[in-house]
């Protein structure tokens, strides 16, 4: 269960900048006939000068129990550039059971380094605590503000195009994210997937072992007012589709 819970932030990191100075949003996630497994309340605080994004994630339900009330923070700070988000500062913390662990990066501009500092806690006690400078991790996003930018970064929307993103935190996906803009053939599919009420559709390829290919694809609806109403990550292996709905 506890790659369910890796996969809830995924669906609920897809989200896209509006003109204000401060956004809530709150999903639930359902994987297959079990229903429910998580919630998530994300809020997004801006202004001219800089930003700040904080997504709490909690699992519900058959996936608290599992998991052992497993709990996830994502958090974002930085400044804005011509109407961007730039990271200057990417955390995640993690709970379930007696474990925690806190993983923080931080982004140098002028030297193009990025700095992450990984600790790891069990009873309390502090086990694990590692400080490394990543080679050729630099980036002006993160895994939060590349989401939040998309809607700046992909002006034409109604072409279908291939976009491959570099974000901070993409370890895993050798820091890149894939993103592609369907075409019309394409867009018929998404639509029944995801509804016709979308503004604007597109695919995010996760590279992670955990899906029935080397490529995990996570389809996309998104609302008129920039934020996703529904995220669709298809076809794990053995378990089918994993939702995630604008409540």
């Amino acid at each position: 269960m506890k790659f369910l819970l890796k996969l809830i932030t995924t669906l609920l990191f897809i989200m896209t900048i509006v003109e204000a100075k401060t956004i809530e949003v709150d999903y639930k996630v359902e994987f297959g006939i079990i229903g429910e497994i998580g919630v998530a309340h994300a809020t997004l605080t801006q202004d001219e000068h800089d930003y700040e994004i904080d997504i709490k994630l909690i699992a519900t339900g058959i996936a608290k129990a599992l998991s052992r009330g497993r709990e996830e923070q994502h958090i974002s700070k930085g400044h804005m550039e011509d109407g961007v988000m730039v990271t200057d500062l990417y955390q995640i913390i993690k709970s379930y059971g007696s474990k925690i662990s806190n993983k923080v990066y931080t982004i140098n501009h002028k030297t193009k380094e990025v700095t992450k500092v990984y600790k790891k806690w069990k009873n309390g006690k502090l086990y694990k605590n590692k400080t490394t400078v990543m080679e050729g991790g630099y980036a002006k996003d993160d895994l939060l503000t590349l989401y939040f930018n998309l809607n700046k970064y992909v002006e034409d929307k109604s072409k279908s195009r291939d976009f491959r993103f570099h974000a901070v935190g993409a370890e895993i996906q050798d820091g890149y994210v894939d993103v592609h803009i369907p075409n019309s053939k394409e867009l018929t599919e998404f639509k029944e997937i995801l509804g016709e009420d979308g503004d604007w559709y597109a695919r995010a390829i996760i590279n992670q072992s955990i899906f029935s290919s080397d490529k995990g694809e996570l389809l996309l609806s998104v609302a008129k007012d920039g934020i996703t109403q529904k995220a669709v990550l298809k076809d794990l292996i053995f378990f089918g589709d994993i939702r995630a709905i604008r409540l």
